[in-house]
């Protein structure tokens, strides 16, 4: 009896130990993260569901600047100024602006995406990988909410740098969502309208404004 209780308080122990190794280096990448005053990601996105024999793979960038952030990705633009998201779609030369929807704040948006895990997550210490000589120490994230569509998050960070360099979202269904960094640029010189939507510019040019709420 004594053994299965020590036991069980080495398990618990290391357990905690662990979590709060993970805090530690969470506190230390969101620290950093909030010390920028702009950052600018180029990154690889996969999605894959084996089951549904789903694989696709795409490029993308995105400038963040706070809260507000210009999103490139699979041939469209997301912009969201502070107040309002616009969806540029130059194939269907149509544009779609909605108001930001506190109800939302549960997804990872551009904005969150380099600190969402500070609410709403345990989390403890995964694997390390040696990549091109650089130390990525995983940590992994289960929601706190056991009805989430989310089943767990893998989030790799360089060791040096405190900087995030992948992020794997698996979900309840299967699928699976990577997002691999290429380039990370911080406090770059940015244009003062890089965040302003010019409706007019896109008026002339015959796009066609959906305006939503």
């Amino acid at each position: 009896m004594k053994k299965a209780v020590l036991l069980f308080a080495t398990v618990f122990y290391l357990g905690f130990a662990h979590a709060q190794e993970a805090k530690k280096l969470l506190d230390e990448v969101s620290s950093k993260v909030k010390s920028y005053d702009n950052i600018y990601i180029d990154f690889k996105w996969n999605l894959t569901n084996e089951k549904e024999k789903v694989n696709q793979e795409t490029r993308g960038d995105v400038t963040i600047a706070g809260n507000k952030y210009v999103l490139n990705m699979l041939g469209s633009t997301r912009m969201f100024d502070g107040q309002k998201l616009y969806t540029i779609v130059p194939e269907d030369e149509e544009v779609t602006i909605s108001k930001h929807n506190p109800s939302d704040e549960k997804e990872i948006t551009p904005s969150k995406l380099l600190t969402f895990y500070e609410k709403g997550y345990t989390y403890k210490m995964d694997i390390v990988q040696n990549v091109k000589g650089r130390k990525i120490q995983y940590v992994k994230l289960t929601p706190i909410d056991s009805k989430a569509e989310i089943k767990n998050i893998l989030l790799g960070i360089d060791a040096q740098t405190k900087h995030i360099y992948r992020l794997i979202q698996t979900d309840d269904n299967g699928t699976k969502y990577t997002l691999t960094v290429n380039s990370f640029k911080t406090n770059e010189p940015l244009s003062k309208t890089l965040f302003t939507f010019d409706q007019a510019k896109y008026e002339r040019e015959g796009y066609y404004i959906n305006q939503l709420n």
